[in-house]
């Protein structure tokens, strides 16, 4: 009698059979759309008191205590987004006016000394 019996090993389970349903079913997009119609809508799901819908790759809540909360951060990440491009846009217009003040500046000051150069020559010629 053999210490360790082969009592427990479990039985293989048998192939499945590829179902007649899959088979004979097209599920090209062109035969979905003739079944279901072009618009099918969008997918909708509800748990308790909440109901979200599936959009864009995202489940959007649209009922329940969780609706308020996501549409208030959805207006706010919207808001921080304006702001964002708003704040990179002055940034910008401050690069600009920065370099427009340099300009400005070297401009005075080699006027400046242009006017000095002037002023030393005429005086110099008396």
């Amino acid at each position: 009698m053999p210490l360790f019996s082969n009592k427990f090993s479990p039985k293989k389970t048998p192939t499945r059979k590829v179902s007649t349903f899959l088979i004979n079913k097209d599920l090209s997009p062109k035969r979905i759309e003739k079944e279901l119609g072009p618009d099918i809508g969008s997918i909708r799901i509800r748990l308790g008191d909440q109901e979200a819908v599936f959009e864009n790759g995202l489940w959007i809540p649209e009922s329940g205590k969780v609706s308020g909360t996501f549409k208030e951060n959805e207006r706010l990440k919207k808001e921080i987004k304006r702001l964002e491009e708003e704040n990179n846009l002055l940034k910008l217009k401050f690069e600009v006016m920065l370099d427009m003040l340099t300009q400005t500046t070297t401009e005075a000051q080699s006027q400046k000394e242009e006017l000095e150069k002037l002023r030393n020559s005429i005086s110099s010629d008396r």
